[in-house]
């Protein structure tokens, strides 16, 4: 009976270590949104490899809406491929890159087949007209209400532990 008690506690013990060790082990792959200055996950959405997701916006100075499309890289970076537009005037391109295809389409403008990869980018979101939103799975997720407007935030891929999960809010989850 004595070795059947010291074999429950090492199987005990044994579970304990395992399930510590998986909670603190990232395994979550997902799009964070951290504060700038303490670097803490503030809210996030799964994304896999492949996956994408916009940024909408209204431009500060035309007042038209910008919608900037992005995709998820095998790498972990961030891959903007395409950027929407109605003004080219101001803080807006009025020509694609090269190998980049500009269109004009329906009194639109696109730059398209763009492969800029970034590790991440930096947002402040907007406190009185930006209204900064997140388009993921055809669904509409304006950031101001997860994140205070006027907030600088970085935005990555990064993998997630069950820790960080419970700290941060999952936008998906509202």
């Amino acid at each position: 009976m004595k070795k059947s008690k010291k074999l429950n506690f090492v199987l005990f013990l044994l579970i304990a270590i395992i399930i510590t060790i998986s909670v603190f082990i990232p395994y979550k792959q997902a799009l964070v949104f951290l504060e700038i200055e303490n670097n803490e996950s503030i809210t996030y959405i799964p994304l896999a490899t492949g996956d994408t997701f916009k940024i909408k916006y209204t431009h500060s100075i035309h007042l038209t809406d910008v919608i900037e499309s992005y995709q998820a890289t095998a790498q972990g970076n961030i891959r903007q491929y395409e950027l929407e537009y109605e003004n080219y005037a101001i803080g807006m391109p009025s020509a694609a890159s090269e190998g980049e295809i500009f269109e004009v389409k329906d009194g639109k403008y696109y730059i398209k087949n763009m492969k800029r990869d970034f590790p991440f980018f930096v947002l402040r979101v907007g406190q009185v007209r930006a209204n900064h939103t997140l388009i993921y799975q055809k669904k509409a997720y304006p950031l101001a209400d997860f994140i205070e407007p006027g907030s600088r935030i970085k935005i990555e891929i990064k993998k997630l532990n069950v820790i960080q999960q419970l700290r941060g809010v999952e936008i998906l989850d509202d």
